[in-house]
């Protein structure tokens, strides 16, 4: 859990400041789950500039509660939770003060939203809250006031949370709360999971993740984990301390996801998904007369026309590839012996293999097989279902190579490439990627597709 918070402060010396107003939202990975906001009377007078930048006077905080009013619902909101704030140093301290000058030793982890956006979102133009989070097109609103800071910080954080492919904020919050949040029984971990799509991650009591999954149903997957007697499950209940999730809302996000981070985290359980999802791949060796159509293991230097989990698959799809468009098994991987081929003897050969047909016509049947397995235009968003109502999420494609996605709310956050570039989480391409990505495709398992021309995105 997080703790999401901004602070006004009267200015003045160091750790003479006194708190104006402050503003709390609870976080749990994916969305506010409690939230606390206050004016507060500091007891001691506002610098005349503070005063200016903020609109906060004293005559609005006359009524307002003193800091020992609201000392108490500030811990219980805060229990449990790791601070995380835009320039956590100065907050935090700002807290401690407060809490010491009534006897109180308030003592939390933090994050600080500055440093995080530095690693994770590199070469943006300013890293203060307000222009970072208007470069990503995230709205803010009574700027310099504790709520509207607040809120911001809370958007920019679940942008943080996304981009963060290597997991490093959940594993740093398992190793810090392990004492504080020991999971006692394995039904109190699923009852915290929700029923919706996602990827989820399953870690040991010192932040390491063990598995990685996904699933249209996180909580149930997980509880199939729990009460498995195969031998992947056991692993998992013998070294099991905490589970975290990622809401994706996109069943294909999920998968993109999934493949990505058993690659890069390289999770001790997920043995199979370590190297290649769809380790077998069909592809068109153009290097002879005869184009001829290949089954093999996937090569990252080649480009495949579909990729598969097994050989089994993939050599059944390939018959009913050379069935249908009336391809030779001489010059495929097959490789009939000399003189005609099996299929020419059934018929379903027009002679490639005897040079009865020419060349041309034989090939342009293997372009057709081409044309129905590629992304429909070089460069393109797809949109899908977001993580909440009334968000959505997109695939960028560009130049045929797939760079990765994100989530937005308002068509303006992603009308331009550099928008979409702010916005979006960068994936690795490869085979597998391309594999999910165009079998959604061809099941229409989007909202829609837009070609991109030029640097503009046009959503009519």
């Amino acid at each position: 859990m997080y703790a999401i918070l901004d602070i006004e402060t009267t200015g003045g010396k160091y750790n003479e400041e006194g708190i104006t107003e402050i503003a709390i939202y609870q976080h749990n990975g994916f969305n506010v789950t409690d939230q606390f906001i206050s004016l507060v009377n500091p007891e001691r007078s506002i610098q005349p500039f503070v005063e200016k930048l903020t609109g906060i006077n004293p005559k609005m905080l006359q009524n307002a509660p003193k800091f020992f009013e609201i000392a108490k619902r500030i811990i219980e909101i805060t229990e449990n939770c790791i601070i995380v704030a835009h320039n956590s140093d100065f907050d935090y301290r700002i807290l401690r003060t407060e809490f010491k000058r009534l006897g109180y030793n308030f003592e939390r982890y933090s994050l600080c939203t500055v440093s995080l956006s530095q690693k994770l979102l590199p070469n943006m133009e300013s890293y203060k809250l307000g222009k970072l989070v208007r470069s990503l097109g995230i709205p803010i609103s009574d700027r310099h006031r504790a709520q509207g800071d607040a809120i911001a910080t809370v958007k920019l954080f679940e942008v943080l949370l996304e981009k963060d492919i290597s997991k490093q904020i959940l594993k740093s919050q398992i190793k810090e709360l392990n004492n504080i949040q020991v999971p006692s029984k394995y039904l109190s971990i699923v009852e915290e999971l929700p029923t919706v799509t996602g990827v989820y991650y399953i870690h040991n009591t010192i932040g390491d993740i063990l598995y990685i999954g996904k699933s249209n149903n996180i909580q149930k997957r997980v509880r199939s984990h729990l009460t498995g007697t195969d031998s992947k499950s056991k692993k998992i209940q013998k070294k099991l301390h905490k589970v975290n999730f990622e809401i994706t809302g996109s069943e294909l996000i999920a998968l993109l996801k999934e493949q990505h981070e058993i690659k890069k985290n390289q999770p001790q359980i997920n043995k199979d998904g370590r190297y290649r999802l769809y380790p077998m791949g069909l592809r068109i060796d153009y290097e002879t007369r005869y184009h001829q159509l290949v089954l093999e293991q996937v090569r990252s230097t080649r480009e495949y026309l579909e990729v598969f989990k097994n050989g089994r698959v993939a050599k059944h799809i390939m018959k009913q590839w050379m069935e249908t468009y009336q391809l030779c098994h001489k010059h495929s991987s097959f490789k009939d012996s000399d003189g005609a081929c099996f299929a020419y003897k059934t018929n379903q050969c027009k002679g490639a293999c005897l040079e009865d047909e020419d060349h041309q016509s034989y090939n342009q049947r293997l372009e057709k097989i081409r044309d129905k397995n590629k992304y429909p235009y070089n460069d393109f968003v797809m949109i899908g279902n977001g993580r909440r109502d009334g968000e959505y999420s997109f695939i960028y494609i560009e130049n045929k190579c797939f760079k990765g996605y994100g989530f937005y709310d308002l068509n303006h956050q992603i009308n331009s490439k550099e928008k979409i570039l702010n916005r979006l989480v960068s994936m690795d391409n490869n085979s597998d990627c391309q594999a999910l990505i165009i079998a959604h495709i061809k099941k229409n398992k989007f909202r829609k597709l837009i070609p991109l021309k030029g640097t503009e995105v046009n959503y009519n």
